[in-house]
């Protein structure tokens, strides 16, 4: 062999071997060059696993009591829990388990649900779900508090009916509030609602409630309770959520919640309505000399009037606002005084000759017209409603007037304009208020005035006297007005004069 021959066989030899100490170098790089997962809880490392996988499962199979709890499929790492990957030739990896432990020792684990954000002027706050039906369905047990159901649902359906004479039609509502909702993972230590009765609880009454409880006597019913608590029905099934409906008897001794509502949403919605309001006629006297004396007869009947009214305004969370856009439509029937022919007097006044109902000849109307009764004399709430509550066109600011002539005997001014509700016993509840005793037995009491009173204590008025303004002083909850009329010291049915 030629020294030629002897260097290529060397150099075959050596390249050769390179070759194979390259590859078997590159096959011992391969195996070192291991893909792990750099775990980080709130920034901080905690450990180096080889699945992350693995981690998610140990996590969600662990926590069957999270599951049963909330009646969930899959219980997730906490929201700070992050995983990276990275390659490594380090062939230690950190025991899962001991991972899992330091999780739960640092952090919350979550549940898929869903965040609801309710942002008002002055506070925002959230609300915590697994299911969007259960604050649909609590929003909608609330709304129900303050708006009948199939009101609801017609207006959501688009199936109001027109109005032919009277009626009303809702024209939009909706919450005063910005409320969103977003998809998030909430810790299970955070507040989760999983029950609509409870959620409406909340939205009604609040976090808090300085609860008030009532014992069932004999007799009881879910409506008279609530009557004589201020609560509507749907206030009440709210409140206590074990009792499914109106008609679910209750057991003599049961104590039941009737707590006043503290709304943590408000809902509101727009309407106007249609309506025929009556307006009463008034009676007036014509001396005739060709009469004998003490000669009384009615030579015109009396006859009310009819007029429709159409009236806008809003209801916010159950309370009508102050304000109203009325509009009269049209007369539907002409009101006509009642006219009483009497002969010649005896050298008295001929008041002595008119029935005392009468008084200075006809009794005023103490609002504007316009105006609505919205409670009448009767019982009400357990006791006795011993007036009427007008309101209607007389809005907050109008005018009231002395019913008849006579002399001033009580004057409260003391109170707010505006009460603060029911509850509010400013003036004796009655706010604001003026008592005229008219004579012949007859007194008028004007109560829930505004604040500016025109009338003294001993002041004299005339029928139709400007004495005050409307306003929501003591327990009310709505500019209205509380008319009272009395004979003889005992009530009376305030319309009976005007008959």
């Amino acid at each position: 062999m030629n020294s030629k021959s002897i260097i290529m066989t060397i150099l075959i030899t050596l390249i050769g071997g390179l070759i194979l100490f390259i590859s078997n170098m590159s096959d011992q790089i391969l195996v070192r060059a291991n893909t792990k997962y750099q775990v980080y809880l709130r920034g901080e490392k905690i450990g180096l696993i080889d699945d992350d996988t693995a981690l998610y499962d140990l996590i969600d199979a662990s926590q069957t009591s999270i599951k049963d709890e909330y009646d969930v499929e899959n219980v997730y790492p906490p929201t700070d829990l992050k995983l990276v990957e990275v390659n490594t030739y380090d062939t230690t990896s950190d025991d899962i388990h001991e991972v899992y432990d330091k999780i739960e020792e640092v952090d919350d684990f979550t549940l898929r649900g869903y965040v609801i954000t309710v942002k008002g002027e002055e506070e925002e706050y959230t609300i915590n779900v697994l299911d969007q039906e259960v604050f649909s369905n609590a929003a909608k047990r609330v709304v129900n508090a303050f708006l009948e159901e199939d009101e609801y649902d017609n207006y959501i359906n688009n199936s109001q009916e027109e109005i032919v004479e009277t009626g009303r039609i809702i024209e939009n509502m909706y919450f005063e509030e910005d409320v969103t909702i977003k998809e998030a993972y909430i810790s299970v230590h955070d507040k989760i609602y999983t029950d609509e009765a409870e959620l409406s609880q909340f939205l009604l009454f609040g976090s808090n409630p300085d609860t008030e409880y009532y014992t069932v006597e004999l007799g009881d019913t879910i409506a008279t309770i609530a009557d004589d608590n201020q609560l509507n029905v749907d206030e009440f099934l709210i409140a206590n959520p074990n009792y499914k409906s109106e008609d679910t008897i209750l057991r003599v001794g049961d104590e039941v919640n009737v707590t006043l509502i503290d709304p943590q949403i408000t809902f509101v919605y727009e309407l106007y309505e249609v309506s025929d309001e009556v307006v009463y006629y008034e009676r007036e006297t014509v001396r005739d000399n060709s009469k004998p004396v003490g000669y009384s007869e009615v030579t015109t009947a009396g006859r009310n009037g009819i007029e429709r009214y159409r009236e806008t305004y809003t209801v916010t969370n159950g309370v009508r606002s102050q304000e109203a856009d009325v509009e009269l439509l049209a007369t539907i029937q002409e009101v006509q005084n009642q006219i009483t022919t009497v002969g010649p007097s005896r050298g008295g006044s001929i008041s002595d000759y008119r029935d005392p109902v009468n008084l200075n000849g006809a009794w005023a109307w103490p609002t504007n017209r316009g105006y609505v009764i919205t409670s009448y004399r009767g019982w009400r709430w357990g006791r006795m409603h011993q007036g009427i509550d007008i309101s209607g066109a007389g809005n907050f600011g109008s005018s009231i007037y002395a019913a008849a002539g006579g002399t001033v005997t009580y004057v409260n001014n003391t109170c707010p304009s505006q009460g603060r509700g029911y509850g509010d016993s400013c003036g004796g509840a009655m706010g604001n208020e003026v008592v005229i005793d008219h004579g012949n037995g007859y007194v008028t009491r004007y109560g829930h005035l505004h604040q500016t009173v025109l009338v003294r204590v001993g002041q004299t008025v005339s029928r139709g006297d400007r004495i005050g303004y409307m306003g929501n002083s003591g327990s009310s909850t709505g500019a209205h007005l509380h008319f009272e009329v009395l004979y003889n010291g005992s009530n009376i049915n305030p319309l009976g004069i005007y008959q």
